[in-house]
């Protein structure tokens, strides 16, 4: 039997659940998830093996407009990850009607010659299925897609349909990657990401999108490891509210962020972490490097 195998780039607004998909198609957590839009600012592959196929899954950040120099670096992730893949899966809340904001998303698929299948997200939130319907023929008016497909990441409705509708638009090649292999991010990046999403949950208004994370020692010692980091604010204000009163704050977010590691890691973690300000620090470029690992390798 022939294999199949290739890239499908997974586009979407902010919040349309691409990285609760990703999570459910590979079938573990590499992509963290959080309420908060622009959650994902990067690309993060997740490799899914079936019998007779491979498919490299590349989930992006949220297609928004760019108000800031790492905005602007996460829409360049964006449209670079519609360069050289086999299929595009362009997500849409079900739940959330059509509107001019996702008539202007559309246009990052302007100019792309790839294969492109609208897949509408969250119908568990739906009372009837042929709700889907109308927001169907408002996209239809818009783009015309190759397919229509709906799903459901917390209830799995629809995933092996859209699986099916993967494989058969892949070309027949070798798997790209071995078969132990999930995805392109490293250890401590997922480390990172994990603490990010408690921040994420645990805060609001502007601190969510003014934190960072960094890990400044990774110290491997077999069965357990030793992970010092830190979170990183542009004002004195957000510090405050992350370490919190008498730093609650800041323990409930490490307790989280080290049972949510040792789950993925399989083996005790000791977490420490530091609160540091940089003021405006999403508009400094070098700032900006040395938190993103691809462009510290060269990539992007």
């Amino acid at each position: 039997m022939a294999t199949r195998s290739g890239f499908v780039t997974i586009l979407g607004r902010p919040n349309a659940g691409k990285s609760t998909l990703l999570n459910a198609l590979v079938g573990t957590k590499l992509a963290i998830v959080a309420e908060k839009p622009q959650t994902t600012r990067t690309t993060i592959q997740g490799v899914l093996n079936l019998e007779g196929a491979q498919i490299v899954f590349v989930d992006t950040p949220g297609i928004h407009r760019s108000d800031t120099l790492l905005n602007r670096k996460m829409m360049q992730a964006v449209r670079g990850a519609l360069e050289g893949v086999d299929l595009v899966l362009y997500l849409a809340d079900a739940a959330v009607g059509f509107s001019e904001a996702d008539r202007e998303a559309l246009g990052v698929l302007e100019h792309a010659s790839t294969p492109a299948l609208l897949v509408l997200t969250k119908v568990d939130l739906l009372k009837k299925a042929e709700e889907v319907l109308p927001l169907i023929a408002k996209y239809k008016e818009a783009r015309e897609f190759d397919d229509y497909l709906t799903v459901s990441a917390v209830t799995g409705a629809g995933l092996e349909r859209l699986k099916e509708a993967v494989v058969a638009r892949l070309p027949e090649a070798e798997p790209l990657y071995p078969e132990d292999y999930l995805t392109d991010q490293p250890e401590r990046f997922l480390a990172a990401e994990l603490i990010r999403e408690q921040v994420l949950r645990e805060t609001r208004h502007e601190v969510p999108h003014a934190t960072a994370v960094w890990v400044d020692q990774w110290e491997d010692k077999g069965k357990v490891l030793r992970i010092s980091a830190t979170i990183l604010v542009e004002r004195e204000g957000q510090k405050r509210i992350i370490i919190g009163s008498k730093g609650q704050m800041l323990k409930r977010i490490g307790t989280a962020a080290r049972e949510e590691m040792e789950r993925f890691f399989g083996r005790k973690i000791y977490l420490e972490l530091f609160v540091k300000v940089r003021a405006d620090w999403r508009e400094n470029p070098e700032v900006l490097k040395e938190l993103d690992w691809r462009w510290m390798s060269g990539g992007m």
